[in-house]
C-alpha cells in the first residue's frame, strides 16, 4: 500500500459518514475526494511545500466535525443559500482545497449589494470546542461585494485542544468596491491550521487584507490576489512563534490588467525553536503594463534556535513596470535596548517593548478600533512571555 492510499484511507470512513446532502452538493464532494485521492497530502519534496512538513496531520486520525461560524452581519449584508452555480472545487493542484471541497457541508455566503457602504464590520468567528478526539472541521466562506460597495470584514479562527482546521475563503469584488480585510488565526498551541483566501478584484476595485497569526502549531496560510485594470491591493501579514511552532505564508499578487499597484509587508517575530517561512510572489502579465509593485518581508529573531526561510519572487512579463522586493533578518538592535536599559528599564521590560514597537507598525494599520485595541492586548501578553 503506497504513502497516498495510507493517507487516503484514513478519510475515506469520515468522507462516507458525512449526511446526505443534495445531489449537486453530493457531486461537488465526489469530485473533492477524487482529487484529493489522486494529490494525497504534499511532502516536502513538492517546491510549494519545501518548508513544511505536514506529516503530523497526514498520520492523525480526525474525526469530522461540520464548520458552523457564528456570524455578525450588519444591516444590507445578506446570507446567501449556497449557489450550485457559484462554487466550484478550486483549480489549483492544492489537496487541502480538495479536502475541503470533499467535507463541504455548512457553506457560508456573505453578499454586499452594489452600492452599499457598510459601516459596521462584517464578522465571522470560527470556533472548535474542547472535544475529546482530534477533530477537523473545514470552513467555506465565499463574500461577493458588489460594484462600488465598501465593507469591512474579519475573520477569526479559534479553539480548543487538538484539531484541524482546513479553511478556504473565495472573496469576489465587483468594479470601483472598496474592501478592508482582516484574518485573525488565534488557533489553541495543539491546533493545525491549513487556509486558503482567493481574492477576485474588479476593475479599480481598492482591496486591502492583514493576517495576524498568533496561535496554531503548524500553521499554513495561501493568500492570493488577482488584480484588473486599475486595481490597488494590500497585503499586510504578522505572525508570532515561540515554542516548537510552526507558520509558513504563501502569497501570491497576479496583476492581470495594467494601472495596477500592490503593496506588501509581512513582519515575522520567532522565538525559542520556532520555524517561520515566508514565500511572496509577483505575477505582472504581458499585457499588465504602468504595474506598480512593493514586497518587503521582515523578520526579528529572539533566539538563536529559530529559523526563517525566506523567499521573494518576482515573475515579470511585462515592460513597463516597477517592481520592488526586499527581505530582511535582525535581531534586537544592542545600542536600543543599552539606551533603554541606562533609563533605568529593565533588559526583559526593554526586549519585549524593542519587539512590540517592531510590530506597531502592522498593527497601525488596522482600522476597526476595538479590533486593533484586542490584538495590542494579545500582543503584549505574547511580548510579555517572550520577556521572561
Amino acid at each position: 500500500m503506497t504513502a497516498v492510499s495510507e493517507q487516503v484511507g484514513k478519510w475515506l470512513a469520515e468522507f462516507t459518514r458525512q449526511p446526505e446532502a443534495e445531489p449537486w452538493l453530493h457531486q461537488l464532494r465526489e469530485a473533492g475526494f477524487r482529487r484529493f485521492s489522486e494529490l494525497g497530502f504534499p511532502t516536502t519534496h513538492d517546491e510549494e511545500w519545501r518548508f513544511t512538513n505536514v506529516a503530523p496531520i497526514a498520520r492523525t486520525a480526525f474525526g469530522f466535525r461540520p464548520a458552523k461560524p457564528v456570524l455578525n452581519l450588519p444591516g444590507g449584508v445578506k446570507q446567501l443559500s449556497p449557489d450550485p452555480a457559484r462554487l466550484a472545487l478550486p483549480s489549483n493542484q492544492n489537496a487541502f482545497a480538495a479536502l475541503n471541497t470533499a467535507f463541504l457541508g455548512e457553506i457560508t455566503v456573505i453578499e454586499v449589494p452594489a452600492g452599499a457602504i457598510v459601516e459596521q464590520p462584517i464578522e465571522i468567528v470560527y470556533q472548535v470546542p474542547a472535544s475529546a478526539e482530534a477533530v477537523a472541521v473545514h470552513p467555506r466562506t465565499l463574500i461577493l461585494i458588489g460594484n462600488h460597495a465598501q465593507c469591512a470584514i474579519i475573520e477569526t479562527f479559534q479553539g480548543e485542544g487538538v484539531y484541524f482546521t482546513d479553511a478556504v475563503t473565495e472573496i469576489v469584488a465587483g468594479q470601483g468596491a472598496v474592501v478592508d480585510h482582516y484574518k485573525v488565526q488565534q488557533e489553541s498551541p495543539q491546533a493545525y491550521h491549513i487556509a486558503g483566501m482567493q481574492t477576485t478584484l474588479g476593475r479599480d476595485a481598492n482591496f486591502s487584507t492583514h493576517s495576524i497569526s498568533l496561535g496554531g502549531a503548524l500553521v499554513r496560510n495561501d493568500s492570493g490576489a488577482v488584480l484588473s485594470e486599475g486595481t490597488e491591493a494590500t497585503l499586510n501579514g504578522l505572525y508570532l512563534v515561540t515554542g516548537t511552532q510552526h507558520i509558513d505564508n504563501h502569497t501570491v499578487i497576479d496583476h492581470a490588467k495594467p494601472h495596477g499597484t500592490s503593496h506588501e509587508l509581512y513582519k515575522g517575530i520567532l522565538d525559542g525553536s520556532a520555524h517561520a517561512v515566508f514565500n511572496g510572489r509577483i505575477i505582472v502579465r504581458k499585457d499588465a503594463q504602468k504595474t506598480d509593485s512593493k514586497q518587503t518581508n521582515k523578520n526579528l529573531v529572539l533566539s538563536d534556535d529559530a529559523v526563517i526561510d525566506t523567499k521573494p519572487e518576482l515573475q515579470i512579463l511585462a515592460d513597463d513596470v516597477r517592481c520592488t522586493h526586499g527581505a530582511t533578518i535582525g535581531q534586537l538592535d544592542a545600542e536600543s535596548l543599552f539606551y533603554l536599559q541606562s533609563r533605568g528599564i529593565g533588559k526583559k521590560e526593554a526586549r519585549s517593548m524593542l519587539t512590540y514597537a517592531f510590530a506597531q507598525d502592522i498593527l497601525d494599520r488596522i482600522k476597526i478600533a476595538p479590533l486593533k485595541e484586542s490584538l495590542e492586548k494579545a500582543l503584549f501578553e505574547k511580548f510579555h512571555e517572550y520577556a521572561q
